[in-house]
């Protein structure tokens, strides 16, 4: 049993009646556009350059208070998180390299001297 014609092609590839590339009817849902740099910092301070870290950790706060206000927005939540506990775990690694130096150093010259 046939209804009709089939709906119209859309030009862009989707459905005519939303669902399409851009989510249809209501707004769509797309990636926060911080996300990837925010994992980036985070791995690149974990692995290379600790003070990356703490761009990570910061960004992906902000990023998060983003996607929380809005949650049907954005899609990429947990690439954000990873990035923002990748970013605290460096800064928490540089503070501990750093006190560790400090402490060295501090016995190295408390022995020296005496």
């Amino acid at each position: 049993m046939s209804y009709g014609a089939p709906p119209p092609s859309s030009p862009y590839g989707g459905s005519p009646y939303g669902g399409g590339p851009y989510g249809g009817y209501g707004g769509g849902t797309a990636e926060h556009p911080q996300g990837t740099t925010i994992l980036v910092l985070g791995i690149i301070g974990l692995v290379a350059c600790m003070p990356l870290g703490i761009a990570a950790w910061v960004m992906g706060n902000k990023a998060l208070r983003e996607i929380d206000s809005s949650p049907m927005t954005y899609t990429n939540r947990g690439s954000v998180r990873a990035g923002q506990i990748c970013g605290m775990i460096a800064t928490i690694l540089a503070i501990v390299a750093v006190l560790f130096y400090v402490v060295v150093i501090v016995v190295v010259l408390g022995a020296s001297s005496s």
